[in-house]
């Protein structure tokens, strides 16, 4: 068994240190140049999903293929692979990324302006009006200023010394972490840049603290409008449209959408070309930058711990709903075996997804709860659906001459259930129940959704600083085998252990 986990481990570091995209071009993938935007009519375009880029590309490219994503470095990554043959995005946040990397360019001039501004659910004027009145305050005293000349102009990379934040009710602020700097990244495991700034300045004015949510971009004017935030502090640009569901604050920043590409597509080089790495330095550079630089192996840490405790409170839970489950679908009264059967059916029937978003944004809606709790409990409710059935075929298995039997030597019902039926249930259900629980651990790799900050999206906040495709892939992906494997040698020790014989 060891000796298979290191060879496993051997071969997957050296996929992540080997692939790269330009050793797997696209089917069909010869790159026409790109002289202009106008060259993007018939390509692959990629945006934010729910982002005014969307809305533009949509309208202005019909004969294009518009691929959505739902975070900025999976977009840029697509660019980069040679998934999409072109971006739409901000100017600022795409010339810090050029900053530390010369791959992509920009496709011609900006091709609109739009300008961006805090979000507030539309029946909270207080809290809008109080916004408006603190950036008239700092555009007046001259903080506003400094602020766009460090992140905007010099390119801060830090955060100035800020008030101390206030003691009343905390504001929930909606973000996306790798949205990117100038506006929001996280480094060194701690929020930074223009946004966190102004909140952290208002917040300040105000006497409210400042708690972040991280989530998807275009799940949070929904998580507005559902009482899940209090504001949408990521880069938003005003339309029209968003002006039907949400109030915007007065603007504090207008920013330019280009369209960016590769270099070698926009204007090739003939000739040039770049040396490959060896597997040594491949692994050790992508080790530096994706687990110790910037101590990104504490976002790991936290996300493995996540994990782990999602996995194994929801297994409880759920083990322990199956039972009540399968008891009432296995009573002989309609009004308990009627509901066990209809919630079996219902659960068994939804995504684990649409469910997880349903507790989140409907049942829990105006609810401040732990994201994590609604976690369990979603997860839970989808695994006591499973294992209710699990446990049913498990008894109805047995024979029930042995029952009979056990009541004929003087048992009750209870005690016949549990001495004798009981211990042949456990042991034919465990092969089936143990794939249920792998599953269970594997499928909470979706909890981003509700701003979670798990092992997967400790993966996806590494690649939006180092936009390297398959180190924190490779690793995540280890790291959820050694989680089931672990836990699976556990229940395997705990069967021996009930169950000597075996």
């Amino acid at each position: 068994m060891y000796r298979s986990l290191i060879i496993l481990w051997g071969l997957l570091l050296c996929m992540a240190g080997f692939v790269s995209a330009d050793q797997f071009p696209l089917a069909g993938g010869q790159h026409s140049s790109l002289r202009s935007p106008a060259d993007l009519k018939d390509k692959r375009v990629a945006v934010l999903q729910g982002s005014t880029h969307e809305i533009y590309a949509t309208g202005q490219y019909p004969q294009a293929t518009i691929l959505q994503y739902k975070s900025v470095s999976d977009m840029l990554l697509a660019v980069k692979s040679g998934k999409a043959d072109a971006a739409i995005y901000s100017r600022n946040e795409l010339a810090e990324y050029m900053r530390s990397s010369d791959d992509l360019a920009f496709l011609g001039e900006p091709l609109y302006r739009t300008p961006i501004a805090i979000a507030f659910r539309q029946e909270d004027r207080d809290l809008l009006g109080s916004f408006n009145r603190f950036l008239q305050q700092i555009r007046s005293n001259g903080t506003y200023d400094d602020m766009i000349r460090r992140w905007m102009e010099q390119g801060a990379t830090a955060m100035p010394q800020l008030p101390a934040a206030g003691n009343g009710r905390p504001l929930v602020a909606g973000i996306l972490s790798d949205n990117g700097l100038p506006f929001i990244i996280m480094q060194d495991n701690r929020l930074i840049g223009f946004n966190i700034e102004l909140m952290e300045r208002f917040g300040a004015f105000s006497n409210r603290r400042i708690q972040y949510l991280d989530m998807e971009f275009g799940s949070q004017i929904a998580a507005l409008v559902g009482h899940r935030l209090d504001m949408i502090a990521t880069p938003l640009g005003i339309t029209e449209e968003r002006k039907k569901r949400v109030s915007f604050s007065d603007p504090y920043y207008t920013i330019d959408s280009l369209a960016v590409a590769l270099k070698k597509n926009i204007s090739p080089l003939p000739g040039q070309r770049s040396g490959t790495p060896s597997f040594i330095s491949s692994v050790i550079g992508g080790f530096q930058s994706n687990i110790i630089h910037e101590q990104r192996y504490l976002l790991i840490l936290d996300g493995l711990k996540t994990t782990v405790i999602i996995s194994i409170l929801s297994t409880l839970f759920g083990t322990g709903l199956g039972a009540v489950v399968c008891a009432m679908r296995m009573a002989r009264q309609p009004l308990l075996s009627v509901p066990a059967k209809v919630f079996i059916a219902v659960l068994r029937g939804i995504p684990v997804l649409v469910l997880l978003m349903l507790v989140f944004y409907v049942v829990f809606a105006s609810v401040h709860i732990n994201p994590i709790i609604v976690a369990v409990i979603a997860f839970g409710m989808n695994f006591g659906a499973y294992t209710a059935e699990i446990f049913r075929s498990g008894i109805e298995g047995i024979d029930k001459g042995q029952t009979e039997a056990g009541i004929s030597l003087g048992f009750t019902r209870i005690g016949t259930f549990v001495h004798i039926v009981l211990p042949q249930m456990i042991r034919r259900i465990l092969p089936v129940y143990k794939g249920e629980f792998i599953s269970l651990v594997k499928m909470t790799s979706i909890v981003g959704y509700i701003a979670v900050h798990d092992l997967t999206k400790a993966s996806d906040i590494i690649r939006s600083r180092t936009f390297d495709a398959f180190f924190p892939l490779v690793m995540v992906a280890v790291l959820y085998f050694l989680i089931s494997w672990a836990l699976m040698q556990l229940m395997e020790y705990l069967e021996r252990t009930v169950f000597p014989s075996r």
